[in-house]
């Protein structure tokens, strides 16, 4: 895969997770072009806000967890991360456990830190609860993220991703999980994967 495949396949993802609440926001605005009523009217208010909010939150998410932001060498608070990382998962079917500790990690840690929990988050298609503890060393970084819920499965092409072994099976979905293999083995933080029943547990540095 060259460099524009693997950038393309990423966008994609992006857009995948922001057709859903941008289309919403779309479809409050008909409404409200439209409708009378003062209750749908109101619903359709409280549709738009939370679809934009949610929009928002992913887009902020993919901004740091993806692409660029932040110059090179530079580092992110966790507790910022992990406001961003809130905000992504805030409203959905998942419950968020991680009282961050106060300091700052290197940018390509927090970011494969991001990418993990989303990993996690992908592994939880009926919901359940993801688990972030970070190491208290600034200067030694690592991190657990356990997924548990009563559906809680690592795909076939997400584990192979995550290894480093797409086999041309890349697609929009996958991509995500290889971007995280891409940045552990950039900072040879040996990310691994755990399955059992109910729980998926990502483990790194």
């Amino acid at each position: 895969m060259n460099d524009i495949e693997f950038a393309a396949l990423l966008v994609s993802r992006v857009c995948h997770d922001l057709v859903s609440p941008v289309g919403a926001v779309v479809n409050g605005l008909e409404v409200l072009e439209d409708e009378t009523d003062a209750a749908m009217r109101a619903d359709a208010l409280r549709l738009v806000a939370v679809s934009a909010a949610q929009a928002a939150a992913r887009l902020q998410f993919a901004r740091l967890a993806f692409g660029a932001a932040g110059s090179a060498g530079a580092e992110l608070d966790l507790a910022e991360v992990s406001r961003i990382v809130e905000g992504l998962l805030k409203g959905g079917k998942m419950e968020l456990s991680w009282q961050p500790n106060a300091l700052n990690w290197p940018k390509d840690w927090a970011k494969l830190l991001m990418n993990t929990v989303l990993v996690a988050a992908d592994c939880l298609p009926r919901g359940g609860k993801v688990k972030v503890e970070t190491s208290t060393d600034p200067s030694s970084p690592g991190f657990t993220v356990t997924a548990t819920g009563t559906v809680a499965r690592l795909t076939a092409d997400a584990e192979h991703a995550l290894l480093g072994e797409p086999g041309g099976l890349l697609d929009g979905r996958s991509i995500q999980p290889y971007l995280t293999y891409q940045l552990s083995r950039g900072l040879n933080a040996g990310l691994t994967s755990t399955v059992s029943e109910g729980m998926v547990r990502f483990a790194a540095g």
